[in-house]
């Protein structure tokens, strides 16, 4: 199949360009980064400092220090308990977190494919390009997936920057990141962004606004809210192998939704809809 990619991109230059012009999609795209990969993690680190409280009694960590299996307990060993305070809130904590920034970006663009243009009543020309409505649809996709994959990414440079240079003093070096970090980002992460899109790309393609999908689409973080409390909790721990073995079914049920949407899509039932 010769797709018409020189069209597809005129698609997803428009769709980019509308984006930054509603401040309703781009500014929690801006604003759920910065609250989650600095503020926070800034807060915390620095927060034993503004109290005044220089040294942490290991002991306060011992229990769930002593649920971790030992090949995320290591970088711990011969650390004091400030140290281990800010390695776990860093490396640990913030982990599952770190995923709502790819989901949000994916989700929110998503959510805006289809149901954005309803709402700014350019939907019925779009349908009428010289596109396939695979191509068309492909076009959506990617005009989500690739801002989220380089906005992730990004997030993931900043948040090291943050929490290696606020913690960097009491460390004694660059302590970001341990071995969990490359498979979230990389290989979780995406995963988690197509599977987001797949969802609310097809929640996008049968509601009547943008609001609505994203309304819809919002249950999608609570997978991640579950992770988050099972991480700190001290219920389970998200080393590389449960990342990797995690991120493969991710990405099965991910491209699963996107075929579906890909093979329910219809430009008649849009038009219907209009």
């Amino acid at each position: 199949m010769n797709w018409n990619w020189r069209a597809m991109r005129a698609i997803m230059r428009k769709d980019l360009a509308q984006v930054f012009q509603n401040k309703m999609v781009w500014v929690p795209m801006v604003i759920v980064p910065l609250l989650l990969q600095v503020i926070m993690p800034l807060f915390l680190i620095v927060l034993p400092s503004i109290f005044g409280v220089e040294q942490f009694d290991p002991a306060e960590l011992a229990p769930l220090m002593a649920k971790m299996p030992a090949f995320i307990k290591s970088p711990f060993e011969n650390l004091t308990g400030l140290q281990q305070w800010i390695m776990l809130s860093a490396n640990y904590m913030f982990a599952p977190l770190f995923l709502i920034v790819p989901l949000m970006v994916s989700s929110i663009l998503g959510a805006d494919s289809f149901a954005g243009e309803k709402e700014r009543k350019t939907l019925e020309g779009l349908l009428y390009t010289p596109l396939s409505e695979m191509e068309l649809f492909v076009a959506k996709v990617l005009t989500a997936l690739i801002p989220a994959i380089i906005i992730s990414i990004g997030s993931f440079v900043l948040y090291g920057l943050v929490v290696n240079l606020s913690g960097y003093r009491v460390m004694g070096g660059l302590y970001f990141p341990t071995a969990v970090w490359w498979p979230l980002v990389f290989w979780l992460g995406p995963a988690v962004s197509v599977a987001g899109l797949g969802a609310t790309v097809l929640i996008s393609s049968k509601s009547k606004s943008f609001m609505q999908t994203q309304q819809l689409s919002g249950s999608l973080v609570l997978p991640i809210v579950f992770l988050m409390i099972g991480q700190v909790s001290g219920l389970f721990f998200l080393g590389p192998i449960v990342l990797i073995v995690m991120g493969l079914v991710v990405w099965a049920v991910g491209l699963w939704l996107i075929w579906i949407g890909a093979k329910t899509f219809s430009r008649g039932e849009l038009i219907a809809r209009i």
